[in-house]
């Protein structure tokens, strides 16, 4: 599967996220064209060759006359702009996507409604050009899934911004990369940008953990500071990455048929409780055509032998068999939604770019005691706000 990698070397911005595009290959020509079909007036891009540290990076200015560089503008005011223009449906979609991540993100800092949201800097000229263009860029690179590495930010020290004097990181910059992985240094500027965040959380499916990729395409943008603790750059990387995520696993398993079955329910609770991954039991005739049960437990290799120890110790075996296995799983994590029920937990499978979201059994059942509703009502509720949900972001 071809995918794109972000890796946030020296956090991310709109500018850094352009530049690397570039030097992965998009066409600079092009790019200017497109970015032309806004309409926005006198502005004009510029790319040029910045050693970073000893390694040759592209950085990309936007250059717009100083009348036209902090107009404020609203939501609607922006996706007009957008649906205006003669780019793509595709890029369109994008960069809406990015910007209603970032209006949500200031409302909530705010505590407005994204409608009453008047972006400052994120209004400019210049950073609806670094979002468009970025949209417009991986769709340049025909890149349909695109993965990171965790986000980097600044801590300590403030950020000069509209409103006065933020700390850093800057509360939209947070906001939007709740439930998203960072990485807090303990450099004092600002690495990631809301203008970034927002572009890495609304295109990216995640981080890429231990996924294998292929590089064939390496790109380098930079920014405007230059560091000395980190490099200020933002690498992406372009190829084949395997779909599935794998790791070693281990199973445990014995043979039982001499034991009071009234135990098993015990003993499955009791593993899960000591790091199993998964208890579970399958009924088999074993010899002299006795009905017997095989226990069966998957774990890591740190916790073999703690489960090995429960299993001699509480169940009536003698003996336990143990193999290793690769295991390979789609990538999933755990979130939160607001619902009619109040906040639940949700799983959320990534499968193909593509996410699959799933009620979780134990929030389900919870509600159900309380509201006395029927369990198969509480999911079929939950499982229709989710499906809305998705198709609101799907217009975006």
């Amino acid at each position: 599967m071809k995918a794109a990698y972000f890796d946030t070397i020296g956090g991310i911005s709109g500018d850094m996220t352009l530049g690397a595009c570039v030097s992965a290959g998009v066409d600079f020509e092009e790019l200017t064209n497109e970015i032309k079909k806004l309409k926005l007036g006198n502005v004009e891009l510029q790319a040029s060759h910045v050693s970073c540290n000893g390694i040759d990076a592209t950085k990309v200015d936007v250059v717009v006359s100083p009348d036209r560089q902090h107009h404020h503008r609203g939501i609607n005011e922006i996706n007009n702009i957008i649906d205006s223009s003669l780019l793509t449906n595709e890029v369109k979609i994008s960069a809406k996507k990015i910007f209603t991540t970032l209006a949500f993100a200031e409302a909530k800092v705010h505590r407005t409604s994204i409608d009453k949201i008047h972006f400052h800097e994120v209004g400019a000229v210049d950073s609806i050009v670094d979002i468009v263009g970025a949209a417009i860029c991986l769709n340049k690179l025909g890149i349909k899934t695109v993965y990171s590495s965790p986000v980097k930010l600044g801590s300590g020290g403030f950020i000069t911004a509209e409103h006065g004097i933020l700390p850093n990181p800057a509360p939209a910059t947070l906001e939007i990369l709740q439930n998203y992985p960072v990485f807090l240094t303990e450099i004092p500027y600002e690495l990631t940008t809301p203008t970034g965040a927002a572009i890495i959380k609304s295109v990216s499916a995640g981080v890429l953990g231990s996924r294998k990729i292929t590089p064939t395409i390496i790109g380098y943008g930079t920014g405007s500071r230059q560091m000395k603790e980190i490099p200020n750059l933002l690498r992406l990387m372009i190829g084949e990455i395997d779909e599935y995520l794998d790791d070693t696993i281990y199973l445990i398993e014995s043979n039982i048929d001499d034991m009071n079955p009234e135990i098993f329910p015990y003993i499955i609770e009791l593993l899960m409780e000591n790091r199993a991954l998964d208890a579970y039991l399958t009924p088999v005739i074993m010899k002299k055509g006795r009905p017997g049960t095989i226990l069966s437990v998957l774990c890591y290799d740190s916790d073999i032998n703690n489960l090995k120890k429960i299993i001699l110790l509480e169940t009536s075996t003698l003996g336990i068999r143990i193999q290793k296995y690769t295991r390979e799983k789609v990538e999933r994590d755990i979130r939160e939604v607001e619902t009619q029920f109040g906040l639940i937990r949700v799983k959320v499978a990534k499968i193909d770019g593509d996410e699959r979201i799933l009620p979780e059994f134990e929030e389900c059942k919870r509600i159900a005691q309380r509201t006395k509703l029927p369990l198969i009502e509480v999911y079929k509720r939950i499982e229709a706000e989710i499906h809305r949900v998705q198709e609101v972001f799907k217009k975006f």
